[in-house]
């Protein structure tokens, strides 16, 4: 099971995913091999406790080290708010939370991880946030990716993310901005400074909800660095602890930062902010200008929304929006429009007539990143997950018109079958190895202009010979029940059958017409000669002027090209000579072809040639050359 999340826009059972369609008989154990979590995030770690400690699971589940570090603390952050500050139903106790760590195997980067006899796992960096991965699942030959959340472009404080190219029957994407191509980063960080500045430099205050861990780091670096270059005074909040231990972890976790943070680590640590401080709740409606980041970034509870309260009623307030927010979060509602009322609950009205900001400084990567990556691994079958249903359809139709990619995108509780790839392992015999290993000459006169696809005819009469070494793995491959596979040589299997040899043998006896022997000896002027030996030169020589690109061989008593022999025939009654009654006057010589099926082409060709230049008189229906065995 990839990831194990809440749905932050819901409060009652549909926050938690259905794990009933897991297993009708909560056996946990029996139909999950493993669970794997890409990151820290609730919306994809947040029921975790509740499943393992609550619904019983107590099989083995991987992340990587930074988020088995931070997500305790994202999972006791949101207990607290949802029970000591919300007055919910506890789902799950800070006992639950450090029973369900103790579960966790911690994994690196590109370690691979054999899970059970079958499943094999490994992580790769996904950017997003501290520790976020990619994970790579193998069972057999089947192979598959599972993204989580991911950046293909990397900010100030996180790398891109990167993975191997891999060979992949499936990839399961996310698709959060499915149809959004974002600006330039520079851009974007000049518009957020701009409303920032502007809201403060005119005595307003200045929320910016936002996740404790990820964007909070991303925004502190950007605020802190502006601020020192502007020498403002105006003070920067963090209104809670959480983000005081997350600072912590990112400090020691430096390597799964940016390579700039890595390379200025030795000087100044990016994360010692200078400008940015503890808030005090009694700072709430303290007079005078100041930035806050507040926790959850979907202002769908906790502090956030509090300060919002208090805050959305004033003009001179900005509410600044920098991620994506669900649908059913007050921020999702702030997004959709301009909004001077929102309703929490149906007694609870908020009068909204501060300034609000909007700008993507998510660290979710866009429809062309998304694109991008599915290029970059060609995976047989792409899902998309992690959406919205109108975008994802345009992005399906994107993959599939332009990668040639079959996509699909399941609803919740739908079920897709995708195909997967299976390899059967053989054993080799030594003659077939050995059959592959001879070599397997060719000999044939071309020119080097000649780029066309015709073997035969090369118009060229003084193209020099060409030798190929065209070695060609023909076995053949047995199958039996209970046994492994095996590919064997054909002479491996008429032993194992005790069978001889078959082969099956085309021939055909023509007649050449004395007129027109008689005036290709005057014009080639063939004296001396017998009959024989001049018919078979005369032929030779017709042969290899038109065939010039082809080696035909004379051997004395016949000629030969691959497997077609054609000689004179001597017999009285030749079993593969056709001739009516009244060719039989002009008749002075009989030519005897034969050839195998694997070159019939070629023996229909050269036929076919010697009734062109009247070496004799009539090509024979196919249906009357006879064959022997």
């Amino acid at each position: 099971m990839f990831d194990c999340g809440m749905h932050m826009g819901y409060d009652d059972h549909r926050r938690y995913p259905d794990f009933s369609l897991i297993s009708k008989s909560r056996d946990f154990d029996h139909s999950l091999d493993c669970v794997i979590i890409t990151h820290f995030h609730l919306d994809h770690v947040g029921a975790l406790p509740y499943f393992t400690e609550v619904c019983g699971y107590n099989g083995p589940i991987y992340m990587t080290y930074p988020t088995k570090a931070l997500a305790p603390l994202m999972l006791e952050d949101f207990r607290k708010v949802l029970v000591d500050r919300r007055g919910e139903e506890e789902q799950f106790t800070s006992l639950h939370i450090s029973q369900c760590m103790e579960k966790v195997i911690a994994v690196d980067l590109k370690q691979t991880v054999q899970v059970d006899d079958d499943l094999q796992i490994r992580a790769y960096y996904a950017g997003h946030v501290l520790g976020a991965a990619m994970f790579y699942a193998k069972v057999g030959d089947s192979a598959m990716v599972y993204t989580g959340d991911y950046n293909m472009t990397p900010d100030r404080h996180l790398g891109a993310a990167q993975i191997d190219r891999l060979e992949l029957d499936l990839l399961i994407t996310e698709s959060t901005y499915a149809t959004t191509i974002r600006d330039s980063k520079y851009a974007r960080e000049r518009e957020f400074l701009k409303a920032v500045h502007e809201c403060v430099a005119g005595g307003g205050k200045v929320l910016i909800p936002t996740f404790a861990l990820g964007r909070a780091q991303e925004l502190c670096i950007l605020l802190d660095d502006y601020w020192e270059r502007m020498n403002l005074k105006v003070p920067i909040y963090f209104s809670a602890g959480l983000t005081i231990q997350a600072n912590l972890y990112y400090k020691i976790l430096i390597s799964w930062t940016s390579q700039k943070v890595k390379e200025t680590y030795a000087t100044r640590n990016a994360f010692d902010f200078k400008h940015v401080h503890n808030f005090d709740r009694s700072l709430i409606n303290a007079p005078g200008p100041c930035v806050l980041f507040a926790t959850p970034g979907m202002i769908s509870g906790g502090f956030s929304l509090e300060v919002f309260k208090q805050w959305a009623p004033c003009e001179m307030n900005l509410i600044t929006l920098p991620g994506y927010c669900v649908a059913g979060t007050v921020g999702h509602k702030l997004m959709s429009g301009k909004p001077t009322k929102i309703n929490l609950d149906k007694d609870t009205q908020i009068d909204v007539r501060c300034q609000i900001h909007q700008l993507s400084f998510s660290p979710h990567t866009d429809s062309k990143g998304i694109m991008d990556l599915t290029k970059f691994l060609s995976p047989r079958n792409v899902i998309l997950v992690h959406g919205e249903k109108p975008k994802m359809v345009s992005l399906k139709e994107r993959i599939q018109t332009e990668l040639r990619i079959p996509c699909y995108l399941p609803a919740n509780c739908d079920a897709v079958h995708i195909p997967s790839t299976i390899y059967v392992k053989a054993h080799a015999s030594n003659t077939f190895i050995r059959s592959c290993l001879n070599p397997n000459f060719r000999f044939l006169k071309r020119s080097k202009e000649d780029n066309s696809d015709q073997v035969l005819r090369n118009t060229n009469p003084t193209a020099p010979l060409q030798v190929n070494d065209e070695r060609v793995a023909e076995g053949i491959l047995i199958m039996e029940k209970g046994k492994k596979a095996r590919v064997v040589h054909q002479d491996d299997l008429l032993l194992m059958l005790r069978q001889k040899k078959h082969d099956v043998q085309f021939a055909y006896c023509c007649a050449a017409q004395l007129d027109n022997l008689e005036e290709t000896r005057n014009r080639d002027d063939a004296l001396g000669l017998s009959d024989k030996c001049s018919s078979l030169q005369l032929l030779f020589k017709e042969l290899s002027n038109y065939f010039s690109g082809v080696n035909i061989e004379d051997l004395g008593e016949h000629l030969q090209v691959e497997s077609f022999h054609v000689s004179v025939c001597l017999k009285d009654n030749c079993p593969y000579r056709i001739i009516d009654n009244s060719q039989k006057e002009a008749v002075t010589v009989y030519f005897c072809c034969s050839w195998s099926a694997a070159d019939e082409k070629l023996a229909w060709e050269i036929i076919s040639a010697m009734e062109r230049f009247n070496l004799i008189d009539n090509l024979p229906c196919r249906n009357s050359i006879s064959s022997t065995n």
